[in-house]
Parts: C-alpha cells; sequence; structure tokens
C-alpha cells in the first residue's frame, strides 16, 4: 500500500462522521449466507484542500465491503437523489455517528424531491435490461438481483406516495426471498416490476413531496462544517 492509499484510510479511520451498514442486512432480506455491506461518510479537514492534491471523494476499505463518500460528494449525489445515497441515509443500523454525522440525519427530508421518480426509475430500467439479458443468454435473471430491484421499485412508489423513505422490507421480506430462490416465475415477476412502474408514476402528479431538494439547507450545511473543520 502507498502512501497516498494509506492516507485516504487514515481519513475513513479517524474522520468518518457517519457509517452505517447497507444491502440486504439493512433492507430485511439476510439470511445466513449474507454479506456485511458498510457505507460511510468522511469529513476531510479543510485545509487538505489548500494544496494542490485534493483529498478523495471516496475510498474503498478498509475493511471488505466497505465504502465511503467525502461529505461534500456524498451531499452532491444526495441533491440529484441517487438511490444508493438516498437509502444510505435511512439506514437502521447505524454504526457511528458524530455530531456532523447527526446533523447530516437531520437532513434527510432536505435531500428528498420529486426528482427520486426520474432517478430510481432510470437506475430500474438499467438494471431490468441486464435483467432481460441474462434471461434471454441464459434463460433466467439473476435471482438475487431481481429481488432487490423489486425492493426498489416498491422503496420508490412508496416515497412517491408519503414522501418519507423506508428501506425496510417488513411483511414484504418472505414474498422477496421466494423471488431470491427462483421460486417466482420470470414472467410474474416483470409483471410486478411493470405494475409497480404504473404506480410510481401515478403517484408523482400527487406526491407530498417537494419539486426540488432544499439546496440553500443543504449548502449552509455544508459551509458551516467545512469552516469548523478548518482549525
Amino acid at each position: 500500500m502507498d502512501e497516498h492509499d494509506e492516507g485516504a484510510l487514515t481519513l475513513v479511520r479517524e474522520h468518518t462522521v457517519y457509517a452505517c451498514v447497507m444491502g440486504s442486512r439493512a433492507f430485511g432480506l439476510a439470511t445466513g449466507a449474507s454479506d456485511t455491506d458498510r457505507r460511510g461518510v468522511y469529513l476531510a479537514p479543510t485545509p487538505l484542500y489548500w494544496r494542490f492534491e485534493k483529498p478523495p471523494t471516496h475510498v474503498e476499505g478498509p475493511r471488505e465491503e466497505e465504502f465511503s463518500w467525502e461529505l461534500e460528494r456524498f451531499c452532491a449525489l444526495a441533491l440529484r437523489a441517487n438511490p444508493n445515497i438516498l437509502e444510505c441515509l435511512h439506514s437502521p443500523l447505524v454504526e457511528r455517528l458524530t455530531p456532523v454525522g447527526e446533523e447530516l440525519l437531520s437532513l434527510r427530508g432536505a435531500f428528498l424531491s420529486r426528482h427520486a421518480h426520474t432517478t430510481f426509475s432510470r437506475y430500474a430500467a438499467s438494471q431490468r435490461a441486464k435483467l432481460r439479458t441474462d434471461v434471454r443468454v441464459h434463460g433466467a435473471p439473476r435471482w438475487k438481483h431481481a429481488m432487490h430491484l423489486l425492493r426498489l421499485l416498491e422503496s420508490c412508489r412508496d416515497l412517491l406516495r408519503t414522501g418519507e423513505l423506508s428501506i425496510d422490507v417488513g411483511e414484504r421480506r418472505e414474498g422477496l426471498l421466494a423471488v431470491k430462490r427462483g421460486e417466482v416465475p420470470w414472467a410474474e415477476v416483470e409483471a410486478r416490476m411493470s405494475r409497480l412502474e404504473a404506480e410510481s408514476d401515478a403517484a408523482l402528479a400527487t406526491s407530498p413531496l417537494p419539486a426540488d431538494p432544499d439546496l440553500p439547507r443543504i449548502e449552509d450545511f455544508l459551509v458551516r462544517t467545512r469552516r469548523a473543520s478548518a482549525g
């Protein structure tokens, strides 16, 4: 490991403001074979930006299945309604939380907007195309991916209907795990995907979500945090 890599990992070890578990464990879909996917947000000390070489916007590691973003990059992605980032903000399994992390979580609602319909739908369409390719080439989709796509589509529909993002599948767990085990015919799974997409489209017109995220509020948080980190 070179000095640059070690410096990046030090940012995660020493400057993480929020860390959580994602994936199946956070979604309520874990089984005995499930990995533990960790995600986090670190705050690079402001003086590091005064050099020509800037801090990394993201870091992989130091543990297996661990990935972190620098606070500004994380906020930028959340403002664009990136599905993975928004869900990270709503994990029920929080492992580390500093005062900065607490304020970040208090702003979860400020990141939410109707833009989620576009970003979630585009991501879902790309994943669905991959599943169809698998069916065409191999005769069956990757069932685990099909399960997670159904979960994402349900999450998107419910977000648009309620204005709130909840990632734990709750009582839908067994039905989704049946898809993962390949017990539900692909035609039925795809029909369910189409129905969820239509329900999301219908929910958009009357969604309680604002048209845009609260950029001034997020930017104020970021500027104050950078100033406080200047030392």
